[in-house]
């Protein structure tokens, strides 16, 4: 099979998923077109000079609806010959997109192509597609459907996690994440968001709270306590699959769960033919690609299978992986990751996660494979994993090595 190869991987800065965050005013289609310009741009690529975009977003409806990858395409500079398209696999759609490229060029469908995602939860909220899996009965009674918050804390019940073991990885993402800016580690991945005129809207993450205490967190009231145990309780549903639990221990908060921010990244993949022609030299090669199904009640344990079964389809071990990007969707899912790999935490999210620097659900399963690149270079390392829980009850991952 081709190698398929990692030429360039660009993110924008992620902006609060409010109304008042700095890219609240910018659409999903503009945002995208911005990254494809830069990947257009940084790499030299004209004409039909990429096999296709695919383009990754969550929530589907409004202005992230209707081929969103195809929009994105005619707002940029990219040749209309290139199509686009648009998937959907809930958190790790950014991931996927990126896995998706790189298979069909294992497979020999193109020599080259751009993935990521991009989600505006400042101008599209999370939930607004009215997604069967959350609102159907059907579907939802018999499959134990709980919301993620209580999931999170489902497994932090069911694996032994306390309040303050969730608090302190919080409090040291948000370390990792400010000392990652102070040092400039991010300089070579991040886009600034510009306006019309050419001004800056955004060029640095302005979900991170630097200087957050142990004491700040125990202030925060858990999220999830109220709708797990208001009635009809979805904490009882939780129960129902997990009948050797007498409840469910409410750890998450605001502090310790990932922030709802705006934000796009975008990974150029391409074989060697591809590098050869337009002269560029290849970063990084992506060794194996894994998804998987796991139960959806629990819903957020999908990295420890899908790492499972990524090592095992490529004949590594977890000891041969340098470092992990484990998306910090909530504090149990990372803590349950490295207890299930005995994984020392100085070799997981090195540089902070979504709990300080947000989740903008589409991109980041692009955003941590393209830090994951820079910090193997930073640290001059070799084979790097990133991975995601996905919900629903999936999991994906990624393992690159560094060139």
């Amino acid at each position: 099979m081709t190698d398929a190869y990692i030429y360039d991987a660009a993110r924008t800065p992620r902006g609060k998923g409010r109304a008042d965050g700095s890219l609240h005013e910018v659409t999903s289609v503009a945002l995208s077109a911005r990254l494809l310009d830069a990947i257009r741009m940084r790499n030299g690529l004209q004409g039909h000079a990429v096999e296709d975009v695919i383009w990754g977003n969550v929530t589907q409806v409004k202005e992230q609806g209707g081929c969103l990858a195809r929009s994105a395409v005619l707002a940029s500079g990219l040749d209309e010959s290139i199509p686009g398209l648009s998937i959907n696999r809930f958190c790790a759609s950014g991931m996927e997109a990126v896995n998706l490229a790189a298979n069909q060029i294992m497979a020999g469908a193109g020599q080259a192509y751009i993935a990521g995602g991009v989600e505006m939860m400042s101008r599209v909220p999370m939930g607004s597609d009215g997604a069967a899996i959350a609102v159907d009965p059907d579907l939802t009674f018999p499959t134990y459907f709980v919301p993620q918050g209580i999931s999170a804390d489902l497994i932090a019940t069911e694996y032994g996690f306390s309040r303050e073991d969730a608090d302190r990885l919080a409090v040291e993402s948000q370390r990792r994440a400010a000392q990652a800016w102070a040092e400039d580690r991010f300089a070579k991945s991040i886009v600034p968001v510009l306006d019309q005129n050419g001004l800056t809207i955004l060029a640095h993450d302005e979900y991170l709270r630097p200087g957050t205490s142990l004491e700040d967190l125990a202030r925060l009231k858990p999220a999830f306590k109220d709708m797990g145990e208001m009635m009809p309780g979805f904490d009882k549903v939780a129960m129902l699959k997990y009948p050797h639990l007498d409840h469910i221990d409410h750890i998450h908060h605001a502090g310790n769960s990932s922030g709802i921010v705006d934000g796009a990244a975008a990974v150029l993949i391409g074989n060697a033919e591809f590098g050869k022609a337009h002269g560029l030299k290849p970063r990084a090669r992506i060794r194996a690609t894994a998804k998987i199904g796991t139960d959806p009640t629990i819903m957020l344990t999908g990295p420890v299978p899908v790492t499972q079964k990524i090592l095992k389809d490529s004949g590594l071990a977890i000891a041969d992986i340098d470092l992990f990007e484990v998306n910090e969707a909530f504090a149990s899912v990372v803590l349950r990751f490295m207890q299930a790999f005995e994984v020392d935490a100085g070799r997981v999210n090195v540089n902070g996660g979504a709990i300080a620097l947000g989740h903008p659900l589409g991109a980041t399963g692009a955003i941590i494979i393209g830090t994951l690149l820079d910090e193997l270079e930073r640290q001059d390392k070799t084979l790097g994993l990133a991975t995601l829980c996905i919900a629903s009850g999936m999991g994906a991952a990624t393992i690159i090595e560094r060139l």
